[in-house]
């Protein structure tokens, strides 16, 4: 039997439209989103098939959309027969990894990741901060020059992404900054276009008040292993806590996350929203990347190239 693990990316992945074709084939995704529009209190399954974009880029809807679609298209595969032996999630992806392994309940999840949008959007004053992606800089070199404009303001690296990829989050001045050092020794920078400069120390209030939620949170047991962000190793119940505090502001070790699930699996699927997660993949375990699920084609291509993969 192939061993699966599924992967659910994180913000950024949202677009308009998203959800709406597995909703009009599957009664498994529609009731996902009915009962995230329930949970919410308002329709949010209207703002990810119809947006606007400026509502759907709100981080606190953004957080539970992904969730909800990412949730939708895992029960697809599960109503198709198909299931994972290991999961992992980037940044927000997390959350819906430990609800496809039903370690969260699905209506607290999304009202869960509703509230770390907000806390994380409240963190920051608007303009304050800012994320860049960095290419072609060893992680050591990136390190070096987050190092060097500390003082100018906080500045860390917040995503190991895949050979080749970082990027750097903090305050604007010393992102901007760390990445004027890192142009001149060779890389390429590109700013991204966020709200919240996610995964670094800016988040520390956020943090402690996700916390406080966290607690209230009724935990269940896994049904398959998650990886996490923070220590890219397999979620223990009485880890489960600390870890997702610590990931609001310590680095997404993604290239590390996939590293150490390659070893356990035939294939790697990218459930959800997108094919970000899946051009990380290819650049670390190319040869195991199966395919993504995010609509019908994609859906429909995944299963044919699992037949030919069993046969």
């Amino acid at each position: 039997m192939l061993r699966l693990a599924f992967v659910f990316p994180g913000q950024g992945a949202q677009y308009v439209g998203m959800g709406k074709e597995l909703v009009s084939r599957y009664t498994s995704a529609k009731e996902i989103f009915e009962r995230a529009d329930e949970a919410l209190s308002f329709h949010l399954s209207r703002v990810c098939f119809e947006g606007p974009a400026e509502e759907l880029d709100r981080t606190e809807v953004t957080q539970p959309a992904i969730l909800t679609m990412s949730i939708a298209a895992c029960e697809v595969l599960k109503a198709e027969g198909i299931r994972p032996v290991i999961a992992a999630g980037l940044s927000l992806g997390e959350y819906s990894a430990l609800t496809a392994a039903g370690v969260l309940d699905f209506e607290a999840a999304v009202r869960l990741v509703a509230q770390r949008g907000r806390l994380m959007q409240a963190a920051v004053l608007p303009g304050r901060g800012m994320m860049a992606a960095v290419l072609g800089g060893e992680p050591e070199l990136v390190e070096a020059a987050c190092d060097e404009a500390g003082q100018l303001g906080v500045v860390d690296i917040a995503n190991y992404n895949c050979p080749g990829q970082v990027v750097i989050s903090g305050e604007k001045e010393a992102v901007l900054h760390t990445g004027n050092l890192l142009k001149e020794r060779g890389a390429r920078v590109l700013p991204l276009s966020v709200s919240v400069p996610s995964h670094c120390r800016l988040m520390l209030d956020a943090a402690a008040l996700l916390a406080e939620e966290l607690e209230r949170v009724d935990w269940q047991s896994s049904e398959f292993p998650v990886v996490s962000n923070v220590n890219a190793r397999e979620t223990t119940s009485d880890q489960l806590q600390d870890v997702l505090v610590r990931q609001l502001y310590s680095p997404v070790r993604w290239e590390q996350s996939v590293e150490y699930i390659a070893h356990q699996v035939d294939y790697f699927v990218e459930v959800g929203p997108g094919k970000v997660l899946s051009g990380f993949i290819r650049k670390k375990a190319r040869r195991q990347l199966l395919g993504n699920v995010e609509d019908l084609r994609s859906l429909n291509r995944t299963l044919e190239k699992l037949k030919e993969v069993s046969l």
